[in-house]
């Protein structure tokens, strides 16, 4: 009896699935708000340089005064003014006005990190994602040494420490090494709970269920999050809401149950009982320990058969050693660099768009719900190949349309252009960003799965780096962010048809069948366009017969080891008789 066996016995979709879907969409919430905490906290308003001359008049007055100087009005200072009639001083501005949105006074307005200093702003969000690379790695190792669970709690705590430290810099020496605390939260915050839930959740309703939560949870997190902060009014407070919440997740110490699976592999078939145990009585399953120790048994015989397989010896450096998945693996990393630093800089530049960027936020993050429904309804038939392409591609094209709608419209933007533009990107990006994990997850060979997929969410976050940066190219050229991020979405786009097909395939598990795997596959086969099984047949031959070749090898190892002990076990009785038999004379 295997896990998913024994699993559906304790119940794999009942009430205790149902809680910890539910406290993953609690997770999904904070991850949403820790995430975009950077983004919130640095929303700048319009501004000008200060005048004395100014302060009697209303915001529009200001603005139609600077507005003969184009982009460099909120940074030129003004050395006279006389009506519409103004001198330039020579000095920089040290001192300005801003037209709060909705209120809310964010770090930057407040440290006067504009102009000559946005910089400082983007340094700490640089750090952010230095932070979660070394983080994801860290709490990746971690996981492995203390458990799912612990590492879960422990990679919050680091979250929130980061985040509430926030509240108290006030130089750019103090903010960057609270970021890069932050930052060390990103990702393991929420992948290690999403693995806990894809293991206790039967296997035919962990896409619906997963994606679901995410959509939903989401969403609801990231639409939420700028009205927090005009609730709070003052980015100190915002930061203290979002921060104090992430200590709630200690509590998960008490309800959630460690990972069985991860149990079993620590050769800790006890405690993974005892989990499972536990369980069934929080389903009101009963299961005999007849069953239990059935499924010991399994777990003690496919150790034993295991015992100098490649699954315990391979390592990352295995996936480059052999040409195609070599290629496999440096296509998987590129695709995450692109998905991941696009994702993050289609969902952060939300300002200079002629429209509040707290409403464009928000308006940009309800397309996250219907993609992962669209997610839910078409990957298993387009192919997750066609989903990744395709979604880059649709992504790219609507971000590089805004790009061009912001190069033409130089000062006079149609801000619900604009806003549907970006919102389409976000559509597209969100859909790839999603099914890239399982894509990953699916093509990565199950011997090196673990190290493999943390590579590639390093390779992400590694790429993120750059995002602020992209972003800032928008104050010397608006256009420009998006017409970066769309030639990145098309190379991205590319890059996914070289991959080969997952969908209805039999997965590899080793080094080998990885190499071999979609052999012979072309760039254009996509699962939706054939309407027959021989081109299934003909690009997984050669992963289909190395497995029954070896699997013919493994029976007859398997029959001549039992025949074997047969033997020894007859030898062992003929010498206990003749034993009893001296022992009678």
């Amino acid at each position: 009896m295997d896990f998913d066996q024994i699993l559906a016995k304790c119940g794999d979709f009942n009430r205790y699935q149902f809680m910890i879907l539910a406290l993953f969409g609690f997770i999904n919430i904070i991850v949403s708000m820790h995430y975009f905490t950077q983004t919130v906290i640095s929303f700048v308003p319009d501004h000008w340089c200060y005048h004395d001359k100014l302060v009697n008049m209303t915001y529009k007055q200001i603005g139609e005064i600077y507005a003969q100087f184009g982009e460099e009005s909120s940074c030129t200072r003004l050395e006279d003014i006389n009506g519409h009639n103004v001198t330039v001083s020579k000095e920089k501005c040290d001192k300005w006005i801003y037209n709060y949105d909705f209120g809310y006074r964010s770090m930057n307005t407040e440290l006067n990190w504009v102009c000559d200093s946005a910089y400082k702003a983007r340094i700490g969000q640089s750090l952010f994602f230095i932070g979660s690379v070394v983080g994801t790695l860290f709490y990746g190792l971690l996981s492995d040494k203390i458990g799912r669970v612990p590492a879960l709690i422990l990679s919050n705590f680091c979250g929130f420490a980061g985040d509430f430290s926030t509240i108290f810099t006030k130089s750019v020496g103090t903010f960057t090494l609270c970021r890069f605390i932050s930052g060390l939260a990103a990702d393991t915050n929420f992948y290690l709970m999403y693995i806990i839930v894809l293991e206790y959740i039967r296997p035919s309703m962990r896409t619906l269920g997963l994606n679901m939560a995410v959509g939903l949870f989401y969403c609801l997190g990231l639409v939420f999050t700028p009205w927090l902060a005009v609730l709070a009014g003052h980015w100190q407070i915002y930061l203290a809401c979002t921060s104090l919440p992430i200590l709630l997740v200690v509590l998960y110490y008490f309800v959630v149950q460690e990972s069985a699976q991860w149990l079993v592999t620590r050769n800790d078939i006890d405690g993974a009982i005892v989990r499972l145990k536990r369980v069934a009585k929080f389903n009101g399953c009963r299961v005999t320990q007849a069953e239990f120790d059935e499924f010991r048994r399994h777990c003690q015989m496919t150790r034993e058969m295991q015992g100098g397989d490649e699954k315990k010896t391979a390592t990352l450096l295995d996936m480059f050693r052999t040409p195609r998945m070599r290629k496999n693996t440096l296509i998987l990393f590129f695709k995450s660099m692109v998905i991941t630093l696009c994702y993050d800089a289609v969902s952060r530049n939300v300002e200079g768009m002629g429209i509040s960027p707290f409403i464009m936020f928000s308006l940009s993050a309800l397309a996250v719900l219907p993609s992962s429904i669209l997610l839910v309804l078409l990957q298993d038939r387009i192919g997750r190949k066609g989903m990744a392409s395709g979604s880059l591609l649709v992504g790219g094209l609507f971000t590089a349309a805004s790009g061009i709608a912001i190069a033409y419209q130089q000062h006079n933007h149609n801000a619900i252009l604009l806003a549907c533009l970006t919102i389409a990107a976000r559509f597209g990006v969100a859909i790839s960003y999603e099914s890239g994990s399982q894509y990953a997850t699916e093509l990565i060979p199950t011997c090196v799965r673990g190290q493999g997929v943390a590579a590639v969410h390093v390779a992400g976050f590694a790429a993120s780096f750059l995002a602020p940066y992209i972003l800032w190219l928008g104050t010397f050229f608006k256009a420009a962010p998006s017409i970066i991020l769309g030639v990145l979405f098309f190379a991205g786009s590319f890059v996914c048809l070289l991959l080969p097909e997952t969908l209805n395939r039999s997965l590899p598990t080793t080094i080998e069948e990885g190499e071999v795997f979609g052999k012979g596959e072309r760039m254009f086969d996509f699962p939706c366009l054939q309407h027959s099984h021989d081109d299934d047949e003909e690009s997984d031959s050669e992963l289909e017969k190395y497995k029954r070749k070896h699997s013919l090898i493994d029976a007859k190892q398997m029959e001549s080891s039992s025949n074997g002990k047969r033997k020894q076990s007859l030898i062992d009785a003929d010498r206990e008789e003749q034993a009893l038999k001296d022992a009678k004379h």
